[in-house]
């Protein structure tokens, strides 16, 4: 975790939460099928409490703010945290919106392993957008303040002899004498 690790930490909670403003666009529908076409256009930090509020409008196109959902880091996601930060180009924000037509907002993440999990059905789906400088920083903080590199460990299998496993499954008082199950130390001393 390059550029992280040289901040001091400071005191931040275990889980700490953020109003997240959901911005959605509506264009209108190319085919006669689809009136008008949903997605996401932004998210703004700290946003006040909205539903379905107009803040701009040009021609056909025209952008709400959708709801205001909380965003919420645990410390125990930080390893997801560090992937979305680092990993990626972009720092992103995953908006899962429900529903077909005009879609709900419904849930908010900064987690791009969690955001994989939000998409259930059909009329269900999860949109990103770039996550805005004060949300980076922010995120960034409590990542300093909680990420633990722990070293992968590959487990090594036990070393065992050839007839310590279980001498074949069933019944011992019932002949076996074609059981798939046997050890091929059983096998050996049953002739």
């Amino acid at each position: 975790m390059t550029g992280m690790d040289d901040q001091p930490k400071i005191d931040v909670p275990r889980t700490v939460s953020m109003p997240v403003g959901v911005i959605l666009r509506v264009t209108p529908g190319v085919t006669r099928w689809q009136a008008e076409v949903w997605s996401l256009a932004g998210v703004i930090p700290f946003a006040p409490p909205a539903a379905w509020r107009v803040l701009r409008e040009a021609g056909d196109v025209a952008e709400w703010h959708a709801a205001t959902l909380a965003l919420e880091l645990h410390r125990s996601d930080t390893d997801s945290l560090v992937q979305n930060l680092a990993a990626s180009d972009v720092p992103s924000v995953w908006v899962a919106l429900r529903g077909a037509g005009r879609p709900e907002p419904h849930r908010v993440t900064a987690s791009p392993f969690e955001a994989s999990f939000n998409e259930i059905d059909g009329e269900d789906r999860v949109e990103k957008v770039a996550m805005p400088p004060a949300m980076q920083e922010w995120v960034k903080a409590f990542v300093v303040a909680h990420h633990e590199d722990v070293p992968f460990v590959k487990r090594r299998r036990d070393r065992r002899e050839e007839g310590d496993a279980q001498n074949g499954i069933g019944d011992a008082r019932i002949r076996q004498g074609a059981d798939v199950w046997r050890t091929p130390k059983s096998l050996r001393t049953r002739k």
